[in-house]
């Protein structure tokens, strides 16, 4: 019996619907099965309802991943301006804000009509679980709802367990597994951290925020951290995340525009003047208030002896953090791991082992930085493997 297409998409989110739209434009009989009753859920609560779609640095190096070169094909054969030519294309403003995110001027929903646009040639089937999916004789079934799909090729776009409330499951990782691709553990990522009860001083700071720079296993961000009731976020938290293993410290830089011996300064121009004080110059009352208890330094900074002083601007500078933990897949808004890259051909996103098979998207063991990145890759991934399929 003849196939019913010629491929099948498991996924529509974005790699999935920008997969199909190539794979359609090239002539191939495409249909895009979701078990959720609309398409591109996460790209429409993304930044803010405004969707930050792409990130003028995407680049290879700014991707998590146990391979980060495996990206660099596709990144570099389909890359953020061409995604922006195609926005153009279909008269949607956007705007660049900091660190050369881009963003939506109007709703994110022109996103997800844009992808439909260009996916206007495949059969998208929502609202369809899938209930198995078989290869055999070098053909794929999958049997959605209550319907049965066959190909010769078979894309799993399903995504990462992140946000479950939107339907995120790891699905994509059970599936893969059972044809044979290795699957790196999977753990939340642009996530918040919490902290222990010996650092309840800190959560007792909910919702004050300042520019900070945070370090985790080697990795540094420069952006504003913020202190909620349960620990650390901010996009220099959420960026740092990506990289933090438990048992493991992250680092904070509290003052990371004071120059050495600022400190030291402040005693000559200041001497009378308290802990508490000096750092309210620099941060914000409340945490300049809590580091201020934690130095445990009393009295006037000009009755503290010079060397003091200097361990002081030590401990602001590389203030340690142990995390107990991060808010779990709930609050993560992608995931580090996934489908390993090393059974993937990088320029197709092809399974290397069996014919037919592709992975794409966030699937995949590659998580991009915050700002951005993350939907780069699924473009740039979903090009990839349309144009091969």
């Amino acid at each position: 019996m003849a196939p019913s297409h010629d491929v099948i998409i498991l996924g529509a989110g974005g790699a999935g619907l920008f997969c199909a739209g190539i794979a359609a434009q090239r002539g191939r009989r495409v249909l895009v099965v979701d078990h959720a009753p609309e398409p591109g859920r996460k790209i429409v609560i993304s930044g803010g309802g405004r969707c930050n779609f792409t990130n003028v640095g995407a680049t290879w190096d700014r991707y998590v991943s146990a391979n980060p070169q495996f990206a660099r094909s596709a990144l570099g054969r389909y890359t953020a301006a061409d995604f922006v030519a195609l926005v153009d294309t279909h008269g949607i403003a956007w705007h660049e804000k900091t660190l050369g995110q881009l963003f939506c001027d109007g709703s994110a929903r022109q996103i997800v009509d844009m992808l439909l646009h260009e996916a206007a040639g495949a059969e998208i089937a929502l609202g369809r679980p899938v209930h198995d999916v078989t290869h055999a004789d070098g053909m794929f079934t999958v049997t959605h709802g209550d319907r049965i799909g066959t190909a010769p090729t078979l894309v799993i776009a399903t995504g990462g367990p992140s946000i479950p409330k939107l339907g995120a499951t790891g699905f994509a990782y059970d599936l893969a597994r059972r044809f044979g691709l290795k699957v790196v553990e999977p753990r939340p990522a642009l996530v918040p951290l919490t902290l222990p009860p010996e650092d309840a001083l800190f959560r007792e700071l909910s919702g004050v925020a300042t520019d900070v720079v945070a370090t985790a296993a080697g990795t540094r961000f420069r952006e504003a951290a913020l202190f909620t009731h349960r620990g650390l976020s901010g996009p220099a938290i959420l960026q740092v995340s990506s990289y933090w293993r438990h048992r493991e410290p992250v680092t904070i830089d509290f003052v990371p525009d004071q120059p050495p011996g600022w400190l030291l300064a402040a005693k000559r121009a200041r001497p009378r003047a308290g802990m508490r004080s000096v750092l309210g110059a620099a941060l914000p009352d409340r945490l300049a208030e809590a580091l201020a208890e934690r130095i445990a330094c009393p009295g006037e900074i000009g009755n503290q002896r010079d060397a003091a002083l200097t361990d002081i601007e030590r401990t602001l500078s590389g203030w340690r953090f142990d995390p107990s933990g991060t808010e779990g897949f709930a609050k993560a808004e992608v995931t580090v791991g996934g489908i390993a890259t090393d059974g993937l051909n990088q320029r197709t996103m092809a399974a290397k082992h069996l014919p037919g098979l592709y992975a794409i998207g966030e699937a995949v063991d590659v998580t991009g930085w915050l700002g951005g990145y993350n939907f780069q890759w699924a473009w740039s991934s979903g090009w990839a493997a349309g144009q091969a399929v």
